[in-house]
């Protein structure tokens, strides 16, 4: 079945030609939160791994772009708007399909509503230095919500503009700094490259932090669900993936490696073991002045809203191309007649969004340390998981078909970035202390939450193809015509 004609009565589907290749670039790089990223995480970075913090991204980068050489090959091959989904469903079969389409659904909810606490954070913080104005964290997640689906609900031409504002504003922060450390040299110790030098590069505390490098890139892949959106997706959405990786890659290595040069070699770490996420502002005053602080501030807020809205947009697709599918619920797949936007799902997810923001606030639980950790990390895992599925799948996919893509594409790069991903989930998993700050029994829950899903998918997948039959035969059956992809 195919999104372009799947809602329910006369309704009209999602709008056609309204994005280009910067449109897609700018949704996919708002949802990462570069200036979230680098003010909230890079200093944690620094101070675990070292110096040595900015070639970790360049790892991360490299690996994504491997992996979306095989990605976008297929998305050439492949007319659906299920990204992970319908890709492992045509390559690995239904019953695979069926697991990383709940997979899918719980990773992405997770990474969206979770960052609800970290903007709570933020935009409580920005009101109380910038405004004199406090008020508990929660109201201003709660405000985020409503923001959120309004923006989800307009246009997604509209929505990619509100990103392109918000987006243009906190990279462009972030390079003034950056060019203003190069232009002052730097510390005292001036102008190096030592971060990138071998001795600070492979060294054991790197493998702990290339997780959260990693994680950076998150919704990278989310060009693909924008598919029946998109002006000429064969070409667009291949230049928009690559882009994205290239645009965060090159963005937070070189901001890293500034931040470097601000304190010095010698400096760095112990500026961000002191200072943490006040590394970038003591940096931002003593190059700029005062009023980089009240801009990082307020931009810092932005941010987070911007990737909050770009997450919203993400899940709402995903839920409407599963539920085209029978999958879910036909209500989902319904797209509201004057803004195009499959806004039951979104009215879904901002519920959903609501109820846990809810829960935790009342709960009187940590916004940063609770909400937004323990909520993401299952996320991280999932998506790095359907990375591999995917990288898998096109191999599964190619090696049935002759279609000269070139077995650089449809072999060795799949196989590499499934081999990298995998690198990076054993050490997500081995080091989860360090990505939520805990121990015990909460870090054994965040592990097991997506094997249980998948078990759960399995279970669904069964239940599909003996009670709804009809149903199973009909998951990812349009997305390509051969026959190999009837196989269960």
């Amino acid at each position: 079945m195919s999104t372009t004609t799947h809602t329910t009565g006369s309704s009209p589907g999602l709008k056609r030609d309204a994005l280009g290749t910067s449109d897609l670039v700018f949704i996919v790089v708002s949802a990462a939160a570069p200036l979230m990223v680098m003010v909230g995480v890079a200093p944690l970075a620094l101070m675990i791994g070292g110096i040595g913090a900015p070639a970790a991204y360049v790892f991360a980068g490299v690996s994504l772009a491997i992996f979306a050489v095989g990605f976008t090959t297929m998305s050439r091959h492949i007319d659906n708007a299920g990204a992970f989904y319908s890709y492992i469903a045509v390559g690995l079969g239904r019953t695979a399909g069926v697991v990383s389409a709940l997979v899918a659904l719980v990773s992405y909810n997770a990474l969206q509503i979770g960052v609800y606490g970290l903007a709570g954070v933020a935009i409580q913080s920005t009101f109380a230095e910038v405004f004199g104005i406090d008020q508990p964290w929660w109201v201003y997640a709660i405000v985020c919500v409503v923001v959120v689906w309004y923006v989800g609900f307009r246009s997604v031409d509209f929505g990619a503009k509100f990103l392109a504002v918000l987006l243009t504003a906190e990279t462009g922060l972030l390079l003034v700094l950056a060019i203003a450390i190069l232009v002052q040299g730097g510390s005292s110790e001036g102008l190096g490259l030592d971060s990138f030098a071998p001795d600070n590069v492979f060294v054991p505390p790197m493998t702990v932090i290339l997780p959260t490098a990693f994680a950076a890139f998150m919704g990278f892949e989310a060009t693909v669900i924008y598919r029946r959106e998109t002006r000429d997706p064969r070409r667009t959405i291949p230049r928009a993936t690559y882009l994205a990786v290239a645009v965060l890659a090159g963005t937070y290595a070189f901001i890293v490696w500034s931040i470097v040069q601000a304190f010095g070699a010698a400096g760095a770490v112990e500026a961000a073991t002191t200072n943490g996420v006040g590394m970038f502002f003591v940096a931002g005053e003593t190059y700029l002045g005062t009023w980089f602080t009240t801009a990082m501030h307020l931009l810092i807020a932005t941010s987070v809203v911007a990737s909050l809205v770009a997450f919203h947009n993400a899940v709402t697709r995903y839920a409407l191309a599963i539920a085209a599918e029978g999958l879910l619920p036909a209500v989902l797949t319904k797209v509201h007649p004057r803004t195009r936007a499959p806004y039951v799902a979104g009215l879904l997810q901002t519920a959903l969004a609501l109820v846990i923001v809810g829960g935790f606030a009342i709960a009187n639980a940590d916004p940063y340390t609770q909400l937004l950790i323990w909520v993401n990390t299952p996320g991280i895992f999932g998506i790095l998981l359907l990375q591999v599925a995917a990288a898998i799948s096109v191999v599964a996919y190619f090696r049935k078909r002759s279609t000269g893509e070139g077995v650089w594409r449809t072999v060795i790069a799949p196989v590499v970035s499934a081999g990298l991903m995998l690198f990076a989930i054993v050490l997500s998993a081995k080091n989860i202390s360090f990505l939520t700050g805990t121990t015990g029994l909460v870090n054994q829950v965040l592990l097991l939450t997506i094997p249980i899903t998948c078990v759960l998918g399995v279970v669904w997948a069964v239940w599909l193809r003996r009670n709804r039959r009809d149903v199973f035969d009909g998951v990812a059956a349009t997305c390509d015509s051969t026959p190999e992809v009837a196989a269960s």
